[in-house]
């Protein structure tokens, strides 16, 4: 082992003496992972690791990307940080790109530093705007770690929060394969979404956040017109449609944002994660009238800093060049139809969902039962064959594929057939 890798163990002894106990991690026989190239990291030990997790859906453009880094390094030598009281060129820049590549009519950014932040940021700006202050939400959404933010969240893991906020609403999701009122698309006619116009008429709401894709609600991917209904509700209602694409933007669903694949456009979306391909940043963008509501004094103190702004251009240029969105479409196609095939052969997966490279696998046994045991049996052996997946869903049984779009075919027939004889030992178990 070299000199400067203490080994997982000793990361664990400190991990236990000097971190908030909150910060868990996956496996029982964790390594320490040193070194990532692009679809690959490498433990302590030398040992490489497909990763099929992208360190929940951030490496898009691949880890250290020698493009992205060679410019984030020219940055940090010439100018690293200031803060937005003073004039910088990178912000701007990037604000401009943002309005290009966003559904029009987006146009005006805010930049932060993580996802949290940008959906704190957009639920003020909803409430500045309407001057409204409720908020509904789904129940499997996950939305942040601030005091807001963890309202708004409906998974039950995430709402550590003790003393939860009153003016947030959640309502079911379009779950389909654990309908909520035991209906079936399409004879449900929505009723998951209908059921938002019965909560907003109430009055009073700012808005309604939602994920396209709930991530670590499962990968749950609403079936079509369910945006369309939501966004004829909202409009009728005057209640804003707040999009998070922290998990889903930037290529990952096969579209440059999830909501797209509906043509639905949001009166304000979130960003952070894939936007600078793992340097910490987080953005809302809004359209010229919501954000004249905002007018008051605003900052964050690194949010648009030159080093994080200038890796998200060099990460929307290395998207664009090798046309991550078009292979995250093509290659998402091909690992749902493997996954389709082997479905066949076991038991244990029940329903495959999602768009794109932002693929889940819920696991269940007999009527459906979550498969919880069986799943950190799967995703441990995948990890000793040298396959990083994650795990997500109300109950933690979602095998979840969100790997760099720059994957290839062959990574996926790894994969699968390791995913394959993994299933076949993990059925047989007692």
């Amino acid at each position: 082992m070299p000199k400067n890798h203490i080994g997982p163990d000793a990361i664990l002894q400190k991990k236990s003496e000097y971190l908030i106990p909150c910060v868990y991690h996956f496996y029982k026989r964790p390594m320490q992972i040193v070194r990532g190239e692009m679809q690959y990291l490498y433990d302590h030990t030398g040992k490489q690791y497909l990763d099929f997790y992208g360190g929940v859906s951030v490496m898009n453009a691949g880890h250290g990307n020698p493009e992205i880094v060679e410019k984030i390094c020219e940055q940090v030598r010439t100018l690293q940080h200031t803060t937005t009281i003073y004039l910088t060129q990178p912000i701007v820049d990037l604000a401009e790109r943002l309005a290009h590549i966003t559904p029009w009519p987006l146009k005006r950014s805010f930049f932060c530093a993580s996802g949290s932040e940008a959906n704190e940021g957009a639920a003020l700006l909803a409430q500045l705007y309407t001057n409204k202050h409720k908020f509904v939400a789904v129940q499997q959404g996950l939305h942040g770690r601030t005091k807001l933010t963890m309202n708004l969240t409906g998974l039950q893991m995430w709402r550590t929060d003790p003393n939860p906020l009153s003016d947030v609403i959640h309502i079911p999701g379009a779950y389909c394969y654990r309908c909520a009122y035991e209906l079936t698309y399409p004879l449900c006619n929505l009723k998951c979404a209908g059921f938002l116009e019965d909560v907003v008429k109430s009055g009073d709401f700012a808005a309604f956040i939602i994920e396209p894709i709930q991530g670590n609600g499962g990968i749950i991917t609403p079936p079509p017109q369910y945006f369309t209904v939501i966004r004829e509700i909202l409009d009728k209602y005057h209640v804003l449609l707040i999009a998070d694409e922290v998990q889903t933007g930037f290529g990952r669903t096969g579209e440059m944002f999830a909501l797209e694949h509906w043509d639905v456009v949001p009166d304000i979306m979130t960003m952070a994660k894939a936007l600078a391909n793992g340097s910490p940043i987080g953005a809302f963008i809004t359209n010229d009238k919501i954000a004249s509501s905002y007018t008051r004094p605003g900052a964050s103190t690194t949010g648009g800093n030159p080093v994080s702004a200038t890796a998200a251009l060099a990460t929307i240029d290395v998207i664009e060049k090798y046309q991550l969105v078009q292979k995250a479409k093509d290659l998402g196609n091909y690992l749902k139809d493997k996954l389709l095939e082997i479905k066949q052969k076991h038991s244990l997966i029940g329903d495959i969902r999602g768009k794109g490279l932002m693929v889940g696998i819920e696991l269940v046994k007999e009527d459906k039962i979550p498969a919880i045991k069986e799943i950190d049996y799967i995703l441990e052996d995948l990890k000793n064959h040298g396959v990083l997946a994650g795990k997500t869903g109300v109950s933690r049984n979602v095998l979840t594929f969100q790997p760099p779009l720059v994957i290839t075919r062959n990574d996926i027939d790894r994969v699968i057939e390791v995913l394959d004889k993994i299933l076949l030992s993990t059925e047989k178990r007692p």
